[in-house]
Formats: structure tokens, C-alpha cells, sequence
């Protein structure tokens, strides 16, 4: 028998679990326990291994993704941590950028740091931005930190030393110390997990890690430990944020580099899809139980960056979180899930999210004992949801207590009837997404309305028809799966692995050799991480260099040829840096000298192979299963709309809208501007009417 590959992703409100076996794939939905994160994991593979038939045995593969440090930094519920850096410097991470990221707001409140002032602890010492000791380092000040760190009862140490991306001695030196006298402490260093230039985001990032490393090394053990009681004799591998595999050992050392894994596995399930459906140009749609995400996809690729932001305070605005210096692929979040609960502000305004209802006790229809409207409440009551089967049937919905719970904190106090309640949740919510993709489409340089729309997730196949009309897309693509999109998307993801180092270089004094022997050392580092995870695998080289013009605060990402470099890549690469930088801006500046920040380098097996898409002949649709009153956008009523079952859809029927396709993890809805194909793939296409009065 072949074996079997598992994927699990741990979101707000669900964990899904996707099987994969024999070229099928069996998929399940259960809500998350929070407390207990390995409990829902361990409930969702045994439903999904019993309705594949097969034994924990004969599972080859574990693969699993999970926002557990996330929520562990956004609820502050991480190890009590202190920060060692150098004297004078204890008030970076406060000081942060040195601007306000809402000029006019005078009670705005900036990002709270994970350590308090009273647990960032200096120690003499100075190395200079190009590496040499200023000042040795003084132990006996590293030493005289001991007692206060065990009176404190700290359980883990950030130590960001300034510029120790450049030497890393010092901070190496200090955690020997620490470890000789405090064994049991965890111990991270800015030069390992960030070796990078700017302090606040390093020190930030090392303390984040610091921060969440003790939950998940005990989480990633406690699963280990049911995963072998349950009988899986395999490899359990992590999703990374960057979009790569890794060990449970690396993912243990650096934890913060899960923050976003299961919108990676996201992104890289869109990537597949967009290559296999022959697309250049994609907006990945992810909506869960609690955020929705998106993603440029270009030429099969995500866009990727080195800086994120957890838990951002304001609105969402850039600047108002904790910057975290990672591998990531490249995407906007925002609180627009299933779970995200409705209000109406003081301004008399319909606002939804960012905080979410979550599993416990979830949406008010969910019957749990939740009492706030939910956009999943919204999406019940608007008939886009059916009561019954909702997750596979592992919920069994109320909409009664929905109608009720919209009444009274929408509906009452503007004096609107239950349908335009949930119609102004649902309509702001899309309008909010809407609104995200394009401004983030004109901050990358981007056209949105050449590209088509992957959703997935459990939510987006509910909104992504409205989200297409507002921002005027032509095609939406809802993937078998969808609801459980990020996990299956996680089978299709590299064993991968990328190491950044800043070393300062100005094209017209280029040194080869020197960034030879970088890439090199690069190269070790992470090759000997993936063949631990991937041992006797081909593998894979990508390197890229962040350029800008000198004096320039921000740079953008360029390709570096993977082989043996030589003088005269000052120019390849200076040509290349032009035609990005034009790309995104419109026009260069060749008065201007250019100049390399930082390197990374990625080390992966070859991604997985993607057939292309076969031509379905028409053939004609089976008859609807039924009928359901579905309140429509246009005509601001209830209409009646065929339902349509997924499993009686084959490849190359077309179905006019209005209708909906139901399954067990998600709903699609499609409205009169569109009509329904499957593709040669088996994936939901919604095209839009050229005459959309007209059915087809």
C-alpha cells in the first residue's frame, strides 16, 4: 500500500486535517481546543484516518502548521522572559521606530513590549557595525545577572547584543555563561534567530522567540508523544512561514518562524493551483474562522518579505504591532473570519472584528453559549449557510439564536429588520476585504483586475462572488478542499530552509570573493538542515539580495545568479536591481549609487510536480438537490436559488447562477453575475456574464 502523507492545520476556530493517500485525498473539520491544542488534532486524524480506512502506520508523513505562537504572543500568555543587551541600549525595543504610525491620534498607544523595562538587563560590552571589539565583553556583568533572573523566576533569555549580526561572539559567550549556571533556562540569540542589521527588529524578534519557545517545545513534544501513543511511526515536519518544511528540532530552536504557517500553506496551495490552471496572474482568498488573508501570486510564485507584524494594535495599521524579522511569504490579514464579531460604534457605525468568537464559545449560532453576532451568524441568517451538515456535521447550528443575537446588537439599535442586519455584517466585511486587496495590489505595484480569485478556506467560498464584483475580477477559482485549503496546500510545500546574513556591499566596490564565501557558509547552514529534514533529496538553491539606492530607508528584493560570482555581477546585478525598481516605481535614478544590505539564501527540494490542466468536454449538470431562500445583494431580498451537491458535479457541467454548491466544509455561492464550470480539475470556476441579465 502506498503510504499515506497527514496535514494538520491549527486555526482560531477549526483545526483541519487533510489525508492523502492512493492520489485521494480525505479531509476533515473540528473545532480547536485551546487549551489543549494537541486534543482537536488528535479527535480530527482519528475521523479522517476511519473514513480513509487505514492505520496510523501507514501514514509516511506528518505535516503540521499552527498559529499557537501567535496567539501565544497576542494573548501574552508566553514564558516570563528577560532580555540581555548591551548598556545604553535596554530601551530599544520601547523606542521602537521613533514615529507614530497615526500622526494625529494624541491616545494612540504603541506595540507593549514582551519584555518590561525591570527584565531588560544590560551588560558592558561594544562591537562596531563592522564586527570589530570595541569593548570586551565584561562576564563578571553577565554573571552578577543570575540571581536577579532566578529571583524574577525567568524561564527564558532574549540576548540581542548590538551589532552582533556582524560577531557574534560576545552574545555566544554570554549564553554559555547563562547556561552553566542556569541549565534548565531557555536561551535565544539575536545573531541566531535574526542575524541582521537594525536592532529593534532583531531585538524584537529574539525576544518573540524567546517569548513563545517554551510552549511550543512542550506543545511540539506533547504532540510527538500522542502522535507515537496513537502508533505513527513517521517524520513530523512543520510549515514554516516562509512556505518550507521543517524539522521538529529546528522548529523547536525557532519557533517564531511558525507565526504564519498556515497562510503559508495557503499561498502555496494557490501557487499550485494558479500553475496548474495555466494563470500568471493570482489573488489567493483565504477566510477562516477568524482572519482573512491575502496574497499576489505571480508566474506560480508568492511574493515573500523579511518583516511582519503580530498582533497589531490599531485598526490593523502598519507600525501598531510587534515587527518580527522572519522568512514570510507576503500578505495582508485582517479580522474578517467566520468568528469575528459584529458591534455597532459609538458613531452608529456596523464595525466587525478584529476579535473573534473563536471555538469557545463561538458564534452565537454554534449554541455554546456564545452571545455576540458573528459574520458566520450573518451568513446563516442570510440563508448562505444550511443549519444542517455545517463542518462536516461536527456542528450542529441554531440560527434561531443567530436572528437573535444580530437583533439585539445590530438590528435594535439602527432600527433594521433581521435580514439587513446580517446583510450590513456580511457587506462590510466583504467591503473590508475588498478594500485590503487593493490597497495592497497599489502598495506592490500591482493590477487586480487581470488576475483571478483562488478561494478557499470555510469562509471565503461564502464571499468571494461579492468580493469579485467589487473589485471588478472576471474569474473566481474555488479549489477541491477549499475548506480546508491551508492543510492540503501544506502537501505541496518543499522541505526548505533560508539563512540571512547583512553584510554591507556597494555595487562599484563589489567584492566577489567576499560574497562567495558568504553564500557559501549560507549554503552549509542550510543545506545541513534540509537534509535532516529530506536526507538523500535533490535539492535546490535560490538566492536574493535586498538592494536600494544609497540613503534610501527601504529596499526591494533582487535575484542573484546561483552559481560562482565574479566581478563583473556588479553589473548583472545593477541592471537587475533596475528593472525592479522600475517595476514597482515607474522609473530609475542613474545618478544613483546602489547598494546590498542583506543576503538570504534558501536551500529546498524540488517543489512538487504540477500536471497540467486536461480540456473537459461539456456535458450536461444533474438536476439541483433542492432550493434555498438566499437573500440577494442586488434585489436587497430573499430569492430562491438551486443547490447543487459538489460530489454530483463532474468536470465540464456548466450551471447558470444564482446557486449555490454545497460540501462538507464550505458553501459556494454564486450569484446572477456568474455562471458555474468545473474545470478539468474538478475545481469550481465562476465566470462572469458578459450579459449579466442573461443566463446562460
Amino acid at each position: 500500500m502506498t503510504q499515506a502523507r497527514l496535514a494538520v492545520d491549527i486555526g482560531g476556530t477549526f483545526t483541519d486535517v487533510a489525508l492523502e493517500v492512493a492520489g485521494a485525498v480525505h479531509t476533515g473539520k473540528v473545532l480547536t481546543t485551546p487549551r489543549a491544542p494537541e486534543e482537536a488534532v488528535m479527535r480530527g486524524v482519528a475521523e479522517v484516518l476511519e473514513r480513509a480506512a487505514i492505520a496510523p502506520a501507514d501514514v509516511g508523513l506528518v505535516i503540521h502548521g499552527t498559529t499557537l505562537a501567535t496567539n501565544t504572543i497576542i494573548e501574552r500568555k508566553g514564558a516570563r522572559t528577560a532580555l540581555i543587551t548591551t548598556e545604553g541600549f535596554r530601551d530599544s525595543v520601547e523606542m521602537g521606530y521613533e514615529h507614530r504610525f497615526e500622526q494625529y491620534d494624541i491616545y494612540m498607544d504603541k506595540p507593549r513590549p514582551l519584555v518590561p523595562r525591570y527584565l531588560r538587563l544590560p551588560v558592558r560590552e561594544r562591537v562596531s557595525a563592522g564586527g570589530a571589539v570595541l569593548v570586551p565583553l565584561d562576564e563578571a556583568s553577565v554573571r552578577a545577572l543570575v540571581p536577579a533572573l532566578r529571583e524574577a523566576g525567568i524561564e527564558s533569555v532574549a540576548v540581542g547584543l548590538i551589532h552582533a549580526y556582524a560577531n557574534s561572539e560576545h552574545e555566544r559567550r554570554v549564553a554559555e555563561i547563562l547556561r552553566d549556571a542556569m541549565p534548565d533556562l531557555w536561551v535565544t540569540l539575536s545573531s541566531e534567530v535574526c542575524p541582521e542589521i537594525r536592532e529593534y527588529e532583531r531585538m524584537s524578534t529574539a525576544c518573540a522567540n524567546a517569548y513563545v519557545q517554551p510552549l511550543m517545545a512542550s506543545y511540539l513534544a506533547h504532540l510527538q508523544t500522542a502522535l507515537d501513543a496513537r502508533g505513527f511511526a513517521c517524520p513530523l515536519y512543520l510549515m514554516m512561514s516562509g512556505g518550507g518544511l521543517t524539522t521538529v528540532e529546528t522548529a523547536a530552536r525557532f519557533p517564531i518562524r511558525l507565526v504564519e504557517s498556515g497562510p503559508a500553506g495557503g499561498a502555496i496551495l494557490a501557487s499550485h493551483i494558479a500553475e496548474a490552471c495555466g494563470l500568471d496572474e493570482v489573488l489567493s482568498y483565504d477566510m477562516g474562522g477568524t482572519t482573512a488573508k491575502i496574497c499576489l501570486i505571480d508566474d506560480g510564485r508568492p511574493q515573500t518579505s523579511r518583516t511582519f507584524e503580530v498582533d497589531r494594535q490599531y485598526r490593523f495599521t502598519k507600525g501598531s504591532g510587534l515587527p518580527v524579522r522572519i522568512p514570510v511569504i507576503e500578505m495582508v490579514e485582517i479580522g474578517a473570519g467566520g468568528g469575528s464579531i459584529a458591534r455597532v460604534d459609538a458613531m452608529r457605525r456596523v464595525q466587525v472584528g478584529p476579535d473573534s468568537a473563536g471555538s469557545e464559545p463561538g458564534p452565537a449560532c454554534y449554541d455554546r453559549g456564545g452571545e455576540s453576532p458573528t459574520v458566520t451568524d450573518a451568513d446563516v441568517v442570510l440563508g448562505k449557510i444550511a443549519p444542517e451538515g455545517f463542518a462536516g456535521g461536527s456542528v450542529a447550528l441554531a440560527p434561531a439564536r443567530a436572528e437573535r443575537a444580530l437583533a439585539a446588537e445590530i438590528g435594535t439599535p439602527l432600527a433594521l429588520t433581521g435580514a439587513l442586519a446580517a446583510f450590513a455584517v456580511s457587506e462590510l466585511v466583504d467591503d473590508n476585504m475588498a478594500n485590503a486587496a487593493r490597497v495592497h495590489a497599489v502598495e506592490q505595484g500591482k493590477d487586480l483586475g487581470s488576475r483571478a480569485l483562488v478561494a478557499f478556506g470555510g469562509a471565503a467560498p461564502l464571499h468571494a462572488c461579492r468580493i469579485a464584483e467589487k473589485l471588478g475580477i472576471e474569474r473566481v477559482l474555488v479549489p477541491t478542499g477549499a475548506g480546508v485549503g491551508s492543510a492540503i496546500g501544506f502537501l505541496r510545500a518543499p522541505v526548505a530552509y533560508e539563512v540571512v546574513r547583512s553584510r554591507y556591499v556597494r555595487m562599484r566596490e563589489f567584492d566577489a570573493g567576499l560574497v562567495n564565501t558568504m553564500f557559501d557558509e549560507m549554503a552549509a547552514e542550510a543545506r545541513e538542515i534540509v537534509t535532516r529534514g529530506a536526507p538523500g533529496a535533490a535539492l535546490e538553491e535560490r538566492r536574493i539580495a535586498y538592494m536600494r539606492y544609497v540613503g534610501q530607508g527601504h529596499e526591494i528584493v533582487v535575484e542573484v545568479p546561483t552559481r560562482t560570482l565574479t566581478a563583473d555581477d556588479a553589473g548583472t546585478l545593477s541592471d537587475a536591481f533596475d528593472a525592479a525598481y522600475r517595476a514597482l516605481f515607474g522609473r530609475t535614478i542613474p545618478s544613483m549609487q546602489v547598494e546590498v544590505l542583506t543576503w538570504a539564501l534558501t536551500v529546498s527540494t524540488p517543489p512538487a510536480a504540477v500536471p497540467p490542466m486536461a480540456a473537459a468536454a461539456p456535458r450536461e449538470a444533474p438536476p439541483p438537490s433542492g432550493t434555498r431562500r438566499v437573500f440577494d445583494a442586488e434585489q436587497v431580498d430573499f430569492v430562491d436559488v438551486a443547490v447543487h451537491r459538489r460530489d454530483a458535479l463532474a468536470p465540464g457541467m456548466r450551471v447558470p447562477g444564482p446557486c449555490l454548491v454545497v460540501e462538507d466544509q464550505t458553501t459556494t455561492i454564486v450569484s446572477a453575475r456568474f455562471d458555474l464550470v468545473v474545470n478539468g480539475l474538478g475545481y469550481l470556476e465562476l465566470v462572469r456574464r458578459t450579459n449579466p441579465g442573461a443566463a446562460s
